[in-house]
């Protein structure tokens, strides 16, 4: 398998999230629906999914033109969601509730902030052709991301009785 550069690394990376992000919008969506009344959380999250999606598939494309690296930068992006799933697994055990689902997508979604904002500081030197429009579409979605996550656990928590036993 071909050998990666840093910044070939961290668009596995920057994949692999978006991969995880599927996985972790449908878990926490299920939770949300579990406890009812929470359309406009149960829609953001859809709206975070599709988005997750085009960001993998856009960034994808962007691999396949790397000559030779395809391959291995979709092994990284693999390896990638594999970790975040296991954290998510860990976060949100068997008794997780919504409020749960979003903290841990509030912590993700920074994450991915930061992963998006390093991609993009490390293309300013590598220049590669197509990313930095990903770049540039990508960071203010995942900053909307992280903002909707925030909001959506600062609503979920004013329903809690912050008195009843955990």
């Amino acid at each position: 398998m071909a050998e990666l550069t840093a910044l070939e690394s961290k668009i596995g990376e920057v994949i692999g999230l978006a991969m995880a992000a599927q996985g972790a919008t449908e878990k926490v969506g299920k939770l949300v629906e579990e406890e009812g009344n929470h359309g406009d959380l149960r829609q953001a999250l859809e709206r975070m999914h599709k988005e997750a999606m085009e960001a993998e598939e856009r960034t994808t494309g962007l691999a396949e033109n790397l000559e030779g690296k395809k391959t291995a930068i979709l092994e990284k992006a693999r390896e990638t969601k594999q970790e975040a799933t296991e954290m998510m697994s860990t976060y949100l055990g068997s008794d997780a509730d919504a409020l749960d689902g979003f903290e841990f997508l509030t912590m993700a979604e920074a994450g991915e902030v930061g992963h998006w904002a390093v991609v993009g500081t490390m293309n300013e030197r590598a220049n590669l052709p197509g990313l930095q429009e990903i770049v540039d579409w990508m960071i203010p979605i995942q900053q909307r991301h992280f903002e909707q996550t925030l909001e959506g656990s600062v609503e979920l928590a004013a329903d809690e009785n912050p008195n009843e036993p955990a």
